[in-house]
């Protein structure tokens, strides 16, 4: 066995979640994944609290106030962060607490590769079908019109009740 691979990665190399028991208090550690949870409790002083995943599990990110000023942006609009910190260490929880931020979503787009662009600007509530599957409808749904807003609907589901009436 390599004796590299009984430490843990230094930075730029990303630690994974399960491995963040090793390295001893208050080591220098990068860790990367998608963004979970954002927390800001009115009583944590202007703390911020992230919890990132990777492929082997969680991470808790403590983000000081003077940290996230300096990040704010990829704090806030990140869905995969990469974070450089400290580990800390109370009893059997483990923290990252932030001294650098990247925000490297941009690296989701390479994961998707070969799937159709999504349209930011699409209806939300609606699955699009892959196009070169052709579409089988039933032959009622053929002749029903489409309706989005929840009055429309009502109005195809239950066409015997005038409009007017409650």
């Amino acid at each position: 066995m390599f004796s590299f691979m009984l430490y843990w990665p230094r930075p730029p190399s990303c630690t994974p979640a399960k491995y963040l028991d090793r390295p001893p208090v208050s080591a220098r550690v990068v860790v990367a994944g998608l963004v979970l949870v954002r927390q800001r409790p009115g009583t944590a002083k202007g703390v911020i609290f992230v919890t990132l995943e990777d492929e082997t599990g969680v991470v808790n990110v403590v983000i000081w106030a003077k940290i996230y000023e300096k990040y704010r942006r990829q704090i806030i609009a990140g869905r995969l962060l990469r974070v450089t910190g400290r580990v800390q260490r109370e009893s059997q929880v483990c923290h990252v607490v932030a001294e650098h931020i990247e925000d490297i979503s941009d690296m989701l787009d390479a994961l998707a590769l070969g799937a159709p662009p999504i349209d930011p600007t699409g209806p939300v509530d609606e699955a699009r079908r892959p196009v070169d599957r052709p579409q089988q409808r039933s032959p009622t749904a053929a002749k029903r019109p489409r309706a989005f807003h929840p009055r429309d609907q009502a109005k195809v589901l239950f066409p015997e009740v005038p409009e007017g009436d409650p």
